[in-house]
């Protein structure tokens, strides 16, 4: 289960792994990625105002740490996440939500090999 402690906090490195990491992008996510020295993998998840009022918006977060925890393994370890969620993320249900952020996760995979 995500803990509170592999949460990005601070809006600076939030910021950080946006400018600077690598991004993978679809229709429906944005994952930004950033290198780091210590073992565990802290997640980030931004849901931007245009996908809905509060209560979708910590739906679909809640749905995302879901997805996080049932499939860390696709998750490298030494790195900072950032999960975007777009707006066209509002027209897929939960399977189809999980499908394809895992897709992306293995996209991106296969591009640094």
């Amino acid at each position: 289960m995500m803990k509170k402690r592999d949460v990005v906090k601070s809006n600076t490195l939030f910021n950080d792994i946006i400018n600077n990491g690598v991004r993978l992008k679809n229709k429906y996510y944005m994952v930004c990625y950033l290198e780091k020295d210590y073992p565990k993998n802290n997640y980030g998840i931004a849901v931007g105002k245009k996908v809905g009022h509060a209560v979708i918006r910590n739906k679909i977060k809640r749905q995302v740490r879901n997805i996080i925890d049932n499939n860390y393994k696709l998750f490298k370890n030494h790195r900072n996440y950032i999960i975007i969620c777009k707006k066209e993320i509002l027209d897929l249900d939960f399977k189809e939500r999980e499908r394809e952020l895992i897709s992306l996760l293995n996209k991106g995979e296969k591009y640094e090999k």
